[in-house]
């Protein structure tokens, strides 16, 4: 898993032209906490990165580094 994930979550927030507020609201948890995922300065919850899967249509797996490939593989099984 790739060190830095957690710039993964700011890329993807920005690309999707949303604010950390409005995942915040969404993940259910203050700004202030996603601040702290997205600095890295505390790790993310699993639950909370399948959320942001969902939220952006991409794998839990390229949020954690684990691969480059931005695309959801969940339906073509």
């Amino acid at each position: 898993m790739e060190k830095y994930y957690y710039r993964r979550l700011r890329d993807l927030r920005e690309d999707n032209d949303m604010k950390q507020l409005q995942v915040a609201e969404y993940l259910g948890i203050k700004r202030t906490q996603y601040l702290r995922y997205e600095k890295g300065y505390q790790e993310i919850p699993v639950h909370m990165v399948i959320s942001l899967a969902r939220l952006y249509k991409t794998s839990t797996d390229y949020i954690l580094g684990v691969t480059d490939d931005p695309r959801c593989h969940a339906d073509e099984e």
